[in-house]
């Protein structure tokens, strides 16, 4: 700067500003911090992370988007790292570490570009030529299975929870199929999958064999009246989207009692027409009600003289799916209900779990919403059994609305897309040949983590799968189902399976969140506040490495 002339500020106090290579390594530094925080979960060997949050509540889950949600990031690029994991878990709910893995191998390959002085923006182009291709190789790839296989959905099933604290337990795997296959509707020409249709209700208790499933829905509520049955055998069910109650006027009105006669008829009056809404209910047969309202106690007393079974302020989506499960239509008025309206279950009864009264319907007849009920020891337990359905429902549901599409798992679709990957690399002509084979390499980080995990040497595993490969074995992959079995084998033979979708999503994820880092140049933000907590180092993430 020439002497004397004064440097100008564009920028408030307060805000720093961080630019070139500085923001750049930061960046870089903070999202591997991000992956090597749920490292050490991929894979049935993968370990489980406890969480405590200010307050004392603890999570023990090894689903790395429970891990990256619990954690209080303010590294911005570390957010977007777990924005990454989010998306993943919202489009088909598994396959979340994965994806923050291989942004994090991603980024960490780009690192060496940079340093032999190779441009962001020519290694954002090589990344997103990869990826392309990427999605063109998978689909080259994919495997197709019989979506109604009972047998065959099991498999995904398996792999889903093999690393969960469930294992990979035949007794919730049949029930997550079997609760699949009841409500998979076809639409148009090919199935789909309404994952609202499938309840889990949690109840800490008995054991996780004593988890079953229900042909129909469970409701947390207690019926209406004391003197009602506890049990209906071949119910009616009547959904009532209205109150069993004396309406109120909208308008300021006054009634001019003179006598007690008079008050005596009004209150009969009030009562009788409370009796005549019961007598039209039990008209067209109904023998169970469920409001989604009020019901007053002179209805309650008459439903329970007539021996109906009610419930009373049921949610709107509650009601939505015992419809869907006994086939009963919401009416908004009494007129309207007749017994073509009514539902039917094999059985309705109220059950008393871990202290709590529930009210059952179930051995529907060909339900469209059932409910998982999972039983566990501890509440940690049956939140994790949680978390292990709703990976299991996500990989279905993908494997359903795609016609069956599948790869094996196992690391053996990375190294394939990995191989094929380089060949075309070859063809290219450039600096972007460097980047592809950067993105190529960064794939094997999937099989090299199982190894790792699993307390194998990842270089010796890695060396034997990419001979394999080159030999034409295409679903060679990291075997950790059985300790006595060679360490690398066919994955698809061995039953480890996963959705094309899932890994589709995963890579172009995460090829998407590195090139968008690696674009940004100039970091620039407002100071914080000393109440504020410090951002996180570049290094690492407190207590989670690899």
């Amino acid at each position: 700067m020439a002497e004397g002339i004064q440097p100008i500020f564009i920028l408030p106090e307060g805000y720093n500003r961080t630019s070139g290579k500085d923001a750049q390594r930061n960046n870089i530094a903070a999202a591997k911090a991000v992956a090597n925080a749920v490292k050490s979960t991929l894979g049935p060997r993968g370990m489980d992370k406890m969480l405590v949050d200010n307050i004392g509540d603890i999570t023990i889950t090894n689903d790395g988007v429970t891990v990256l949600k619990s954690m209080e990031i303010e590294n911005p690029a570390a957010k977007m790292i777990v924005e990454v994991a989010k998306t993943q878990e919202e489009e088909v709910g598994d396959g979340t570490t994965t994806a923050v893995i291989i942004a994090g191998e991603l980024l960490k390959n780009a690192e060496v570009l940079l340093d032999q002085s190779i441009h962001p923006t020519l290694v954002a182009r090589g990344y997103r030529l990869a990826a392309n291709k990427v999605q063109e190789i998978l689909d080259k790839l994919k495997l197709h299975l019989d979506i109604n296989n009972k047998e065959e959905l099991s498999r995904i099933v398996k792999t889903a929870i093999v690393g969960k604290s469930t294992g990979a337990d035949s007794h919730i795997v049949s029930l997550i199929v079997d609760a699949v296959q009841h409500v998979k509707s076809m639409s148009g020409k090919s199935d789909t999958l309404d994952l609202d249709d499938i309840k889990v209700e949690k109840k800490v208790g008995g054991g996780l064999l004593d988890s079953r499933l229900i042909k129909g829905v469970i409701i947390d509520k207690e019926k209406v009246h004391p003197d009602m049955p506890d049990e209906i055998k071949n119910a009616k069910v009547a959904l009532l989207n209205l109150a069993l109650e004396i309406e109120k006027t909208n308008i300021d009105a006054q009634i001019r009692i003179e006598k007690p006669e008079q008050l005596q008829a009004f209150l009969d009056e009030e009562e009788n027409m409370l009796k005549e809404m019961v007598e039209k209910i039990k008209a067209t047969g109904a023998n169970v009600v469920i409001v989604q309202k009020g019901i007053d106690d002179t209805a309650q007393h008459f439903l329970s003289k007539a021996g109906i079974l009610a419930f009373r302020r049921v949610s709107e989506n509650d009601i939505k799916k015992i419809g869907k499960a006994t086939g009963a239509k919401v009416v908004a008025t009494l007129d309207e209900l007749g017994s073509e309206s009514l539902g039917e279950a094999g059985l309705v009864h109220v059950e008393k779990l871990a202290g709590e009264t529930l009210a059952l319907i179930e051995e529907c007849k060909n339900p469209k919403a059932v409910t998982i009920l999972v039983r566990g020891g501890t509440e940690h337990v049956v939140d994790e059994i949680q978390r292990a359905i709703d990976d299991s429902l996500g990989d279905l549901r993908s494997v359903i609305e795609d016609g069956g599409s599948i790869v094996a798992g196992g690391g053996s679709a990375e190294l394939e897309v990995s191989k094929n990957l380089r060949d075309f690399a070859t063809g290219l002509e450039g600096r972007e040949q460097l980047a592809v084979n950067s993105f190529a390499d960064a794939l094997e980080v999937v099989p090299k983590t199982l190894a790792e995990n699993a307390g194998l040497d990842p270089i010796d595993i890695l060396v034997e799968l990419r001979a394999e490969h080159q030999k034409g074995k295409t679903w060679a992959g990291v075997n950790l189902l059985d300790v006595y079995k060679p360490q690398v084998s066919d994955m698809y033979k061995e039953g480890v399976i996963e959705p094309l979708r899932t890994k589709k999503q995963a890579i172009k994820s995460a090829s998407e969140v590195a090139v968008m880092i690696l674009r940004i140049d100039d970091i620039i933000a407002a100071g914080k506040s000393a109440n504020q907590q410090p951002q996180m180092p570049p290094g690492g993430m407190g207590g989670y490495g690899d």
